[in-house]
């Protein structure tokens, strides 16, 4: 063997293009498992982080709600898991990945709607301020009731003509008097069967009787008596 074939037996031979994507690969899939590994631990020290914050503000009494500072999304998914263990409730405010923070409330002080609300708005709640307007606000209602009320008294019958006057017309006639009336033609404004002969008909026949005797007693008184002079006739 020649010189030159020693030379070039003994180097190594160059890697296959096969070889080196390979290679890179695996480069790149351990870097990427290192990342991985780092932002993992970095988590698990903000959750112990949290943990800690989260059970100095449940053994200080004073404190009824807690405010973080703004965190991304991972983070702030991190609070409410700690919060939810710890029997706390916590509620996200503020603009999605620019302003967003996250607030805790012990369970006893849970906020109303109205906090929530006011959170959610960008403003700043004030208890005073919302005692304020809830007295305002009960005080508009009893006065919407009160107008209510007495303008439904102003539109109602100041007595119950039915009860007024059952001891005097009886139970029935009370009930067809307080009916509404109904124009008609012949008696306007008043029902028509109130226009009618209410009389029995033995008391009709009486009435007539009567009248038939007056008569009869009237046209007596004015007629001579039978078998008298006539009036000699005065004229020439």
């Amino acid at each position: 063997m020649d010189l030159l074939g020693s030379i070039l037996g003994s180097m190594q031979k160059p890697p296959s293009v096969g070889d080196a994507e390979k290679k890179k690969a695996k480069e790149q899939k351990e870097l990427f498992e290192k990342q991985q590994e780092k932002e993992k631990q970095k988590l698990n020290v903000f959750r112990e982080k949290m943990q800690k914050q989260i059970h100095e503000f449940i053994k200080d009494s004073s404190k009824q709600k807690y405010k973080f500072k703004p965190m991304d999304k991972v983070l702030r998914a991190i609070v409410h898991e700690v919060a939810d263990v710890a029997g706390l409730t916590s509620f996200s405010f503020g603009h999605e990945e620019e302003d967003r923070y996250v607030m805790l409330w012990k369970k006893e002080f849970a906020p109303t709607d109205d906090e929530l609300s006011a959170y959610r708005r960008g403003m700043e709640w004030d208890p005073e301020k919302a005692k304020e307007l809830a007295k305002q606000k009960e005080i508009e209602a009893q006065s919407e009731a009160h107008n209510l009320k007495r303008k439904h008294e102003e539109v109602a019958p100041s007595s119950n003509y039915r009860e007024k006057y059952k001891h005097l017309i009886g139970e029935e006639a009370a009930k067809d008097a307080a009916k509404s009336t109904i124009a008609n033609k012949s008696y306007g404004f008043v029902p028509s069967h109130n226009k009618r002969d209410q009389r029995t008909i033995e008391q009709v026949l009486a009435d007539s009787r009567a009248k038939k005797k007056l008569k009869t007693e009237g046209d007596a008184a004015v007629e001579p008596p039978e078998g008298a002079a006539a009036e000699p006739d005065s004229s020439p």
